[in-house]
Protein backbone atom coordinates (compact mmCIF):
# COMPACT_ATOMS: atom_id res chain seq x y z
CA UNK A 1 0.00 0.00 0.00
CA UNK A 2 1.24 3.41 -1.08
CA UNK A 3 1.02 6.46 1.40
CA UNK A 4 0.70 10.20 0.82
CA UNK A 5 1.72 12.38 4.06
CA UNK A 6 -1.07 14.93 4.32
CA UNK A 7 -0.38 16.32 7.68
CA UNK A 8 -2.98 19.41 7.56
CA UNK A 9 -5.99 17.17 6.92
CA UNK A 10 -5.01 15.83 10.59
CA UNK A 11 -7.00 19.23 11.77
CA UNK A 12 -9.89 18.10 10.01
CA UNK A 13 -9.57 14.54 11.61
CA UNK A 14 -8.84 16.21 15.20
CA UNK A 15 -12.04 18.54 15.24
CA UNK A 16 -14.37 15.82 14.60
CA UNK A 17 -17.72 17.07 14.86
CA UNK A 18 -17.14 20.17 16.87
CA UNK A 19 -20.86 21.81 18.46
CA UNK A 20 -19.31 24.96 19.98
CA UNK A 21 -21.13 26.94 17.36
CA UNK A 22 -21.26 27.83 13.82
CA UNK A 23 -17.68 28.62 12.37
CA UNK A 24 -19.30 31.02 10.10
CA UNK A 25 -20.83 32.58 12.31
CA UNK A 26 -17.85 32.66 14.28
CA UNK A 27 -15.48 33.76 11.59
CA UNK A 28 -17.93 36.52 10.64
CA UNK A 29 -18.43 38.11 14.00
CA UNK A 30 -14.31 38.41 14.64
CA UNK A 31 -13.24 40.56 11.80
CA UNK A 32 -9.70 40.89 14.20
CA UNK A 33 -8.77 37.59 13.52
CA UNK A 34 -9.31 37.40 10.06
CA UNK A 35 -6.58 35.20 8.59
CA UNK A 36 -6.80 33.14 11.20
CA UNK A 37 -10.56 32.18 10.14
CA UNK A 38 -9.24 32.44 6.85
CA UNK A 39 -11.55 35.44 5.82
CA UNK A 40 -9.75 36.78 2.92
CA UNK A 41 -12.84 40.16 2.19
CA UNK A 42 -15.58 41.63 3.94
CA UNK A 43 -18.69 43.12 2.39
CA UNK A 44 -21.46 44.92 3.80
CA UNK A 45 -23.87 41.81 4.10
CA UNK A 46 -21.14 38.56 3.29
CA UNK A 47 -17.65 37.97 3.32
CA UNK A 48 -15.76 35.61 1.23
CA UNK A 49 -13.56 32.80 3.14
CA UNK A 50 -11.68 30.37 2.28
CA UNK A 51 -12.26 26.59 2.63
CA UNK A 52 -10.01 24.93 5.08
CA UNK A 53 -10.36 22.02 3.57
CA UNK A 54 -10.28 22.56 -0.37
CA UNK A 55 -10.90 19.89 -3.02
CA UNK A 56 -8.63 22.87 -5.58
CA UNK A 57 -6.56 25.60 -4.45
CA UNK A 58 -8.36 28.83 -4.56
CA UNK A 59 -11.35 26.76 -3.11
CA UNK A 60 -13.24 29.78 -1.14
CA UNK A 61 -16.91 30.47 -0.07
CA UNK A 62 -19.10 33.23 0.08
CA UNK A 63 -20.70 33.58 2.97
CA UNK A 64 -23.79 35.29 4.58
CA UNK A 65 -23.12 37.10 8.14
CA UNK A 66 -27.20 35.87 8.99
CA UNK A 67 -27.07 32.56 10.10
CA UNK A 68 -29.58 31.29 7.46
CA UNK A 69 -29.71 27.34 6.13
CA UNK A 70 -32.12 28.86 2.44
CA UNK A 71 -32.13 31.32 0.58
CA UNK A 72 -35.63 32.56 1.15
CA UNK A 73 -34.37 33.16 4.54
CA UNK A 74 -32.04 36.13 3.46
CA UNK A 75 -32.95 39.55 2.83
CA UNK A 76 -32.92 40.65 -1.11
CA UNK A 77 -29.72 43.04 -0.10
CA UNK A 78 -27.75 39.80 1.35
CA UNK A 79 -28.55 37.63 -1.90
CA UNK A 80 -27.20 40.72 -4.59
CA UNK A 81 -24.36 40.93 -2.83
CA UNK A 82 -23.91 37.24 -2.94
CA UNK A 83 -23.69 37.46 -6.96
CA UNK A 84 -21.93 40.55 -6.87
CA UNK A 85 -19.06 39.01 -5.06
CA UNK A 86 -19.20 36.10 -7.13
CA UNK A 87 -18.83 38.40 -9.89
CA UNK A 88 -15.58 39.47 -8.13
CA UNK A 89 -14.08 36.11 -7.13
CA UNK A 90 -14.94 34.89 -10.54
CA UNK A 91 -12.71 37.62 -11.87
CA UNK A 92 -9.69 36.81 -9.04
CA UNK A 93 -9.50 33.39 -9.39
CA UNK A 94 -9.37 33.34 -13.43
CA UNK A 95 -6.69 36.07 -13.11
CA UNK A 96 -4.72 34.00 -10.11
CA UNK A 97 -4.64 30.33 -11.54
CA UNK A 98 -5.54 30.40 -14.78
CA UNK A 99 -8.45 27.22 -14.45
CA UNK A 100 -10.04 25.94 -17.37
CA UNK A 101 -13.49 26.56 -15.52
CA UNK A 102 -14.84 26.89 -12.43
CA UNK A 103 -17.37 25.15 -10.17
CA UNK A 104 -20.22 27.84 -8.57
CA UNK A 105 -22.48 26.18 -6.41
CA UNK A 106 -24.90 26.39 -2.90
CA UNK A 107 -25.62 22.88 -1.47
CA UNK A 108 -28.83 23.18 0.76
CA UNK A 109 -28.88 20.83 3.13
CA UNK A 110 -26.75 18.21 4.67
CA UNK A 111 -28.68 15.42 1.93
CA UNK A 112 -27.56 17.95 -0.52
CA UNK A 113 -23.79 17.46 0.42
CA UNK A 114 -23.82 20.39 2.97
CA UNK A 115 -21.05 19.94 5.38
CA UNK A 116 -22.37 22.98 7.58
CA UNK A 117 -25.84 22.69 6.46
CA UNK A 118 -27.24 25.67 8.79
CA UNK A 119 -25.23 28.17 7.19
CA UNK A 120 -26.07 28.78 3.72
CA UNK A 121 -23.13 29.43 1.64
CA UNK A 122 -21.77 29.76 -1.81
CA UNK A 123 -18.46 27.52 -3.08
CA UNK A 124 -16.07 28.37 -5.97
CA UNK A 125 -13.15 26.53 -7.18
CA UNK A 126 -11.25 26.73 -9.62
CA UNK A 127 -10.96 23.31 -11.81
CA UNK A 128 -8.93 22.20 -14.65
CA UNK A 129 -8.88 19.66 -17.70
CA UNK A 130 -8.03 16.41 -16.27
CA UNK A 131 -7.37 17.78 -12.45
CA UNK A 132 -10.34 14.55 -11.82
CA UNK A 133 -6.82 12.15 -12.14
CA UNK A 134 -6.38 9.13 -10.40
CA UNK A 135 -5.16 10.35 -7.13
CA UNK A 136 -8.93 12.12 -7.06
CA UNK A 137 -10.83 8.95 -8.16
CA UNK A 138 -9.29 6.41 -7.68
CA UNK A 139 -6.54 7.38 -4.35
CA UNK A 140 -9.57 9.77 -2.66
CA UNK A 141 -6.68 12.40 -2.20
CA UNK A 142 -6.25 16.05 -3.07
CA UNK A 143 -2.98 17.06 -4.27
CA UNK A 144 -3.10 21.07 -3.64
CA UNK A 145 0.34 23.19 -5.00
CA UNK A 146 0.16 25.62 -2.23
CA UNK A 147 -0.65 25.98 1.42
CA UNK A 148 -3.74 27.96 2.75
CA UNK A 149 -1.34 30.35 4.10
CA UNK A 150 -0.11 31.17 0.56
CA UNK A 151 -4.19 30.97 -1.06
CA UNK A 152 -4.94 33.64 1.78
CA UNK A 153 -2.04 35.89 0.82
CA UNK A 154 -2.45 35.98 -2.91
CA UNK A 155 -6.35 36.03 -2.68
CA UNK A 156 -6.10 38.77 -0.18
CA UNK A 157 -3.57 41.06 -1.92
CA UNK A 158 -6.44 40.29 -4.78
CA UNK A 159 -9.93 41.84 -3.67
CA UNK A 160 -7.44 44.87 -1.31
CA UNK A 161 -6.04 45.74 -4.62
Amino acid sequence: MDYLWTPWRYQYLAAGSRTDGCVFCIAGQDAANDRQHLVIYRAAYNFVILNRFPYTSGHLMIVPYQHASALGDLPEETTVEVMTLARAVERHLKALYRPDGLNMGINLGASAGAGIAGHLHLHALPRWTGDANFMTVIGETRVLPETLDTTWERLSAAFRG
